[in-house]
């Protein structure tokens, strides 16, 4: 049940008489292969077979189903027939002819993968020359390792793939089997063990033999609950609740009623994962046939969910997904505690925020209230004229500006201070720059006033796309990133290997004016005052104490609210 691409393949080979030599079923356990494997020796064998089903009635088919003795059909457990010798005693069976010309010898192997490499080596020839009308069929769940053990095996083979059952299937056919037995079943037990199967219909028939020896006459919720040990649905509800709540308090009442029940850890991390799945399952779409759950349940369920965000449930599960990945809790020997860590962890998790509500929040733009989502973002005021040119000047340069412009440094004394430089006035070479003996001019009226770095990064990018006959040189420019911009100097910074061209350009008056005009036009600076500082982005050596610092620097950056309580607080971060 549940194979039907398989079914529907042997069904037409068995009818149009193209059965192959060899076949391999492979697939997770109870799914039916060796179940299909019998089923197709029945097919081959049977006098009345119909559009390649077998009747299921005659003599043939009673004996291979049932499993009596049959000179035709032979079963071998390949667990405990894996040597060298027992293929070679296989090998020598198969020469023989069936017992009448219109029948097939049939071999099923089951656990296939427990075949040595020697074993697999002995039944190779046969199956590269089989005799006529012999089939092997080849039962694994690990077909891997009869590829790396004996790969040409692989290709003398029709390989089908098994999936697991779903659960709507197990619990149909768990329903058939109550029915004939005239018992009585709930719904949501039934629900229980076909989850419990994880795909497995032998492991479901299993299970369902299990509960009823307990009680016998029924099928209960409650009962499928205590014989296997499954954690009930009102229980994750409740860890929900104080989860949203951020009650981390409970928690630990919470485990000890658990354990106090009687279940385990373990179980209850399994359930917790799947649970975790419904919630944002259900968050995301109410209505999405993706979860399996009663009327009433999912009720309550998409009421639980309504306190998180999918956000929020996709980190829970993340995280519970990790822990359980990593199998802590069965290597640990307090498992107590370890439980109780991860649910604390996730009862102690923050709501996420949007970065737009974050912004707004801080008064640092973003979407606010009569804000159109294609609505460009506010330019600081002060940053000259307002051009299309600066969007796609900036688009092209990668947002490398972005990055180098959040470690800026205003002052002029940081990493980007450090190594060698070449300058640029705006009137002519770099040789012309401002005085550097006899004390330092003024700087000139405007500098003062010009954007800060956000507002240069748009500035350059309009510059560069308003700048015709760059030549050669625009890849430089393009590539270049603003690192500051302070006091009427404008520092640039651009990849190794660029900056000799980039440096050549600013040099020659005549090729850098148009593009320090317009420079200047959109920092709405005299063209006097402005000066272009360029470095490349050679490594330098950093000193343990400035590697931490970056460090330092970069988680600061990433935190809005860590930089802001290092500023108010005065505080100090260490590792």
């Amino acid at each position: 049940m549940g194979q039907d691409h398989v079914g529907a393949t042997l069904r037409a080979a068995v009818d149009s008489s193209r059965v192959a030599h060899a076949y391999l079923f492979c697939g997770p356990r109870g799914v039916g292969k060796t179940t299909a494997a019998r089923i197709l020796a029945m097919a081959l064998n049977c006098p009345n077979r119909a559009a390649g089903e077998p009747c299921g009635e005659c003599d043939s088919c009673d004996r291979i189903w049932s499993g009596r003795a049959s000179l035709d059909v032979v079963e071998i457990d390949a667990a405990s027939h894996r040597g060298v010798d027992d293929a070679r005693d296989l090998r020598e069976r198969a020469m023989y002819a069936p017992t009448s010309e219109e029948r097939y010898k049939i071999y099923i192997l089951d656990e296939a993968h427990m075949l040595t490499r020697d074993a697999w080596n002995a039944l190779l020839k046969i199956l590269e020359e089989p005799p006529p009308r012999v089939v092997f069929a080849f039962a694994t769940t690990e077909p891997q390792k009869i590829e790396q053990g004996a790969a040409p095996v692989m290709s003398r083979c029709q390989r089908f793939d098994f999936r697991r059952v779903s659960v709507a299937e197990i619990v149909g056919r768990l329903e058939t089997v109550l029915r004939r037995e005239e018992i009585e079943f709930e719904p949501g037990a039934l629900r229980s063990i076909a989850r419990r199967a994880d795909g497995g219909v032998r492991d479901a028939l299993s299970l369902l033999d299990q509960v009823l020896s307990f009680r016998g006459d029924a099928v209960r919720s409650e009962d499928v609950r205590r014989m296997l040990g499954l954690v009930g649905e009102d229980r994750y509800l409740a860890f929900f609740e104080l989860a949203g709540a951020r009650d981390r308090a409970a928690v630990f009442p919470f485990v000890q009623e658990l354990l106090d029940a009687g279940y385990d850890p373990a179980e209850f991390l399994r359930g917790l994962g799947d649970a975790l799945r419904t919630l944002l399952a259900l968050r995301l779409d109410p209505e999405t046939d993706a979860v399996d759950l009663v009327d009433e349940s999912r009720a309550r369920f998409v009421e639980a969910a309504g306190a998180f965000t999918a956000s929020d449930l996709l980190r829970q599960l993340a995280v519970v997904s990790e822990f359980e990945a990593q199998g802590v809790l069965s290597r640990s020997s307090q498992q107590r505690i370890q439980l109780e860590v991860l649910l604390l962890r996730l009862a102690s998790m923050e709501s996420t925020v949007e970065l737009e509500e974050l912004l707004a929040a801080l008064g640092g733009g973003g979407r606010g209230p009569g804000r159109s989502p294609d609505d460009p973002p506010s330019r600081p005021a002060g940053g000259g004229r307002a051009r299309e040119a600066a969007t796609a000047g900036r688009r092209e340069m990668g947002g490398g500006a972005s990055r180098g412009a959040s470690h800026g440094d205003p002052g002029g004394s940081g990493p980007e201070a450090r190594g060698s430089g070449s300058a640029a006035r705006a009137s002519g070479p770099a040789t012309a720059g401002r005085p550097t003996s006899g004390g330092s001019a003024p700087a000139p009226a405007g500098a003062g006033a010009a954007p800060g770095p956000g507002g240069a990064i748009d500035a350059w990018a309009a510059a560069v796309a308003a700048t015709a006959n760059l030549g050669g040189a625009a890849v430089a420019l393009r590539g270049a990133r603003v690192e500051s911009w302070a006091d009427g100097t404008l520092s640039l910074r651009v990849p190794a290997g660029l900056r000799v061209d980039l440096q050549t350009l600013l040099e020659d008056g005549r090729r850098s004016a148009p593009l320090l005009e317009n420079l200047a036009r959109e920092l709405d600076v005299p063209m006097e005052g402005l000066t272009v500082v360029v470095d490349d982005d050679r490594p330098v050596r950093l000193t343990a104490e400035e590697a931490t610092q970056q460090r330092m620097d970069q988680w600061m950056a990433r935190d809005p609210r860590l930089r802001e309580a290092v500023e108010e607080l005065d505080l100090t971060i260490k590792e």
